[in-house]
């Protein structure tokens, strides 16, 4: 359709116009840390895709974790969708009732997937006491497993041009009412149909699937205020929500309110948000601030695109309202893991949301979506998962994100030797990565960075490196990754060397690894070799007297150096 061509085009230029200067960026306008401290905030992702625990609910899960959370360092958890889903076991993403926490009969059971809506908010509460925030997943693209079907009139479209029709527009059966008898109108009273949706990929009168348009005098077609990829990405999956609505704005701008004043929740992650209405999105946002007071309202958004470039106009749209995941920064570390000592590690952070606009980025390396076999598989593989987490954690921008699945014994993509690896980094992160950073892009296959410490914090010396392990076969487990923590190097390997300052007030002074403990290399015959470090000993860096040091990490690996006099003996084991 011509005219949807230019008005898409109109409307691009119209914002181009109108939010050509970038707003202030997001982060130091919000709530990071409950306690207000200059500890270091972190988030951490609490679910995997398949997540479930044998002996309690998820909830009771938490709440059990959170003691060991904050003494992680710990001031965000960003937990599953609470709401009712299709399914019993659906994880919520399958959105049916965003009302239903796990309190009505509903969907063959009371609690979601996750649990009961009495055990969230108690594990909430138990968060918040001990100065962690929890993040609500707002699923508000899309809704699924309505109640029954009803007939109206629709248009099929082509998949990978929205705007164009594929056909005459016809009456279809879609599964579009939801009556939500369970809950019997408590918390919200309306009932939704035909009416609050733009699409559907499902005729159930002919059994065809395809991508409708509903078509009526009362629909006004795809939302135009939405990725422009497909020619227009409205629509993604389920029954597509018309956020132009009047009572679809109502409900949900209450549902807003009564999800964080109900659970103790202190913030969103919003999902999809490239196929959802963002004039809508922006006024929610403001919205929720405004009515509830929180101007320093946390709130994080999913835009999967690995090119920075999609992502800007959206950082301009939301005017600092917004954080975004670094998306581009996870397909470089994946990229790195992939291409091993053939990706150039000076190259990182280009075209990064970090790189670009820092306290705008959360930066992750994994989440429940890039997980091997889901639908944006781009896992970060072990060679490689600890040097991204070294980034993200020690680097000093951007908010990092911590994944369950990278941490938590799972079934899903645990390794042991990385969780070892990751928690200490969690410590180094807690303890030592603060002050200015100093970067030292030595060379392709290895890249340091001090950051200096202040204000009474101490600093460290990071180094990275992906190169080759000589004298090890392609695809054992050493050069894989899987049979080391990261920390260390085989005997036989050699080790980087990068010359770095400390800074004047470090001078004279003695650095020790901190990512020092034995590992356990597989031998390949099912039995275990532990070894100390590079076969460093009780490895030291000794500063000259203008705060430079010769510092080392194993090839292919990663090592944190912090001062010996910040470091108890027990805690250097």
């Amino acid at each position: 359709m011509i005219s949807d061509y230019f008005t898409d085009t109109f409307i691009r230029l119209w914002e181009l116009l109108t939010f050509w200067r970038y707003p202030h960026p997001a982060l130091p306008n919000m709530r990071l840390n409950p306690r207000d401290t200059e500890d270091n905030a972190l988030m951490v992702q609490f679910f995997t895709w398949e997540a479930s625990h044998p002996q309690m609910s998820w909830w009771r899960h938490f709440e059990a974790e959170v003691p060991n959370l904050a003494a992680m360092g710990v001031t965000q958890v960003w937990l599953p969708p609470p709401n009712k889903a299709m399914r019993k076991q659906g994880q919520g993403y399958d959105a049916y009732d965003l009302w239903d926490l796990g309190e009505f009969y509903q969907k063959g059971t009371i609690p979601t997937r996750w649990g009961t809506k009495e055990e969230l908010v108690r594990a909430v509460a138990a968060a918040k006491s001990h100065g962690i925030d929890v993040l609500i997943d707002a699923v508000l693209n899309h809704k699924l497993g309505a109640d029954r079907p009803e007939r109206f009139m629709a248009t099929p479209v082509e998949p990978t041009d929205r705007l164009k029709d594929a056909g005459p527009t016809r009456e279809i059966e879609g599964w579009t009412a939801f009556d939500f008898d369970g809950r019997a109108d408590k918390y919200s009273s309306l009932k939704w149909t035909h009416e609050h949706f733009t699409g559907l990929d499902w005729d159930h009168r002919t059994r065809t699937k395809g991508i409708y348009r509903i078509t009526s005098n009362k629909h006004k077609g795809w939302s135009k205020w939405v990725d422009s990829e497909n020619g227009n990405y409205d629509y993604l999956l389920g029954i597509d929500i018309d956020h132009r609505h009047p009572d679809v704005r109502e409900d949900l701008m209450s549902w807003g309110n009564w999800v964080l004043q109900t659970t103790g929740g202190a913030g969103f992650r919003f999902d999809a948000i490239k196929h959802m209405d963002r004039r809508f999105l922006l006024a929610f946002i403001r919205h929720v601030r405004s009515t509830l007071g929180r101007n320093d309202l946390f709130s994080v958004a999913e835009y999967w695109s690995a090119d920075l470039e999609q992502i800007k106009p959206y950082i301009r749209v939301f005017q600092g309202l917004v954080t975004f995941f670094d998306v581009p920064f996870h397909y470089n570390l994946h990229n790195a893991s992939k291409a091993g000592s053939r990706y150039d590690l000076r190259r990182i952070f280009h075209g990064s949301i970090l790189k670009f606009r820092p306290s705008d980025a959360v930066t992750f390396v994994d989440n429940h979506d890039t997980q091997v076999g889901q639908t944006l598989e781009s896992w970060v593989g072990p060679n490689f998962k600890l040097q991204a987490y070294a980034l993200i954690l020690l680097c000093g921008e951007g908010h990092p994100c911590v994944f369950y699945g990278d941490l938590y014994p799972n079934k899903e993509c645990y390794v042991a030797p990385v969780a070892a690896g990751l928690k200490r980094l969690l410590e180094a992160r807690k303890k030592f990565a603060y002050g200015a950073r100093v970067d030292y892009p030595q060379e392709a296959n290895c890249v340091g960075f001090v950051r200096t410490g202040g204000r009474g914090r101490p600093g460290c010396a990071v180094l990275i490196s992906n190169a080759d392990h000589p004298g090890l076969t392609a695809g054992s487990d050493a050069v894989n990754g899987t049979g080391m923590d990261g920390c260390d190097a085989p005997r036989t390997s050699r080790a980087h060397t990068i010359r770095m300052n400390v800074g004047s007030e470090s001078a004279g002074t003695v650095y020790k690894a901190y990512m020092r403990p034995a590992y356990t290399m597989s031998t390949g015959n099912g039995t275990s070799n532990t070894q100390d470090a590079d076969g460093l000993g009780d490895a030291v860096v000794r500063v000259d007297a203008d705060g430079w040091g010769a510092f080392t990490c194993p090839l292919g690996g990663l090592q944190v150096w912090v001062r010996a006099d910040a470091v108890p003996d027990a805690d250097s084991d």
